[in-house]
């Protein structure tokens, strides 16, 4: 019986002559398709000159072995030969001595490791608490150092969630040479769910610096990011280590003041679906209980941006959500009532400005008129950043390509003059 014909990127058969393929469950007297192949340690099983099969463990992949003609089954005490990769890389493999953190490392059914397979272009197959590299060897490499390095930060007893080490495989594969246990180890805040808030990016890091070191932060990206979720990470960690004394969040509402007069209730009541976010971050902070006493000691304060006006916020934590939505007067207001020992930070998406026609958000007129100021400072995220579902970055990048696209063919029609959003800001910058 002949075994299949496979072209191997010009490696001759000469060098391959034993071809071994997957047992089904159903008794075939001839080969499976190509698709059924795969490579791993072999073990061989009893078989008739008409059924001809072997038995395949471990690593799902094409393998080739040593022997004599294709598709036979060696003498019964033959020596079995030895299973070498089809594209002549060599296995390069790695064990882990605790079982709990390699798993922990691997990820529920190895879906950590698909990051390599995604990034890099290595395979690793997963049994027990080892792991085997294939691929090209640059590959190999690359993958071990950011195994052992996340490995030994998960030894350091290093609070890393699932979604964690996720992270920290994509931050080691983006640059080599980051300090992981600077990232993961500066915890902000415990919640009381007793989980620790910690920067899962180099980016995120950067943004907790900044708050700490800065009396004004503007946090600027896509959605997801944690923009506001470390800020108010930041804000109650001050409030507990009496830092500050009240914490004030705000957020603008298209529907604030007076178009909210037929509205029943109080001003919370009024505004409460509009800031519902930030109650939802404080919430998964501190318990429901802690939360409602703190806000009706007034010690917590949440309220639209439009009804801040006239105030001195002294030793208080000042956070602005969704800033990209503020007019330009609305966010000079906000920024000129910091008072003594206050902090303020700034968080939106200059991509979802939500405003009318002609009106220039007061963030982007902010991040032209206040850069190189000491003692404010500006982060920048990215769809890397995002610390939701794994699809939400991919859903941020289609977007923004949509757009780009979409602003290219705008500029195209006009005969290549700019958008009408930055030419406002400019003037008003300019003005």
């Amino acid at each position: 019986m002949e075994g299949p014909q496979c072209d191997l990127e010009g490696t001759p058969q000469a060098e391959v002559p034993w071809c071994f393929w997957k047992e089904t469950r159903q008794r075939r007297s001839s080969f499976p398709s190509p698709s059924f192949f795969w490579r791993g340690e072999i073990e061989y099983t009893p078989s008739s000159p008409q059924l001809q099969y072997a038995r395949l463990t471990a690593f799902p992949r094409l393998c080739y072995a040593g022997g004599e003609g294709w598709g036979k089954i060696p003498p019964k005490g033959k020596k079995k030969p030895e299973v070498r990769l089809a594209r002549g890389n060599d296995f390069r493999k790695l064990t882990f001595d605790d079982n709990q953190l390699a798993r922990l490392l691997f990820g529920a059914y190895g879906e950590n490791l698909r990051v390599f397979e995604e990034k890099i272009g290595v395979n690793l197959h997963i049994r027990g608490n080892e792991v085997l590299l294939d691929g090209p060897h640059e590959a190999q490499a690359q993958a071990e150092a950011v195994l052992k390095k996340i490995y030994d930060l998960l030894r350091k007893d290093v609070a890393l969630y699932p979604n964690d080490v996720a992270h920290a495989i994509e931050i080691m594969l983006a640059n080599p040479e980051v300090d992981l246990e600077e990232i993961f180890a500066d915890t902000i805040l415990v919640s009381s769910r007793n989980r620790s808030i910690t920067p899962k990016s180099v980016h995120q890091k950067a943004y907790i610096d900044a708050i700490r070191t800065c009396d004004i932060v503007f946090g600027i990206g896509p959605a997801g990011t944690g923009k506001t979720y470390l800020a108010m990470a930041m804000a109650i960690a001050s409030l507990y280590g009496k830092e500050v004394d009240r914490i004030v969040l705000a957020r603008p509402a298209v529907e604030a003041g007076e178009r909210l007069g037929f509205l029943p209730g109080d001003l919370i009541e009024k505004v409460n679906p509009y800031l519902r976010p930030l109650y939802d971050a404080l919430h998964d902070m501190m318990s429901f209980e802690k939360t409602s006493h703190l806000i009706k000691q007034g010690v917590i304060e949440v309220a639209p941006i439009a009804f801040m006006r006239g105030r001195t916020l002294n030793d208080a934590f000042v956070i602005l959500d969704e800033a990209q939505n503020a007019t330009s007067e609305q966010m000079k207001m906000f920024l000129t009532r910091l008072g003594f020992n206050s902090k303020a930070v700034i968080t939106g998406d200059v991509t979802q400005i939500d405003l009318e026609k002609g009106k220039v958000s007061g963030l982007i007129e902010a991040e032209e008129i206040l850069s190189g100021i000491p003692g404010i400072a500006f982060c920048y995220f990215t769809e890397r950043d995002v610390v939701r579902h794994p699809l939400v970055q991919k859903i941020i990048l289609a977007y923004e390509g949509k757009g780009r696209s979409r602003k290219t063919e705008s500029q195209e029609k006009e005969g290549g003059q700019k958008p009408q959003g930055s030419q406002e800001a400019k003037g008003v910058s300019e003005a």
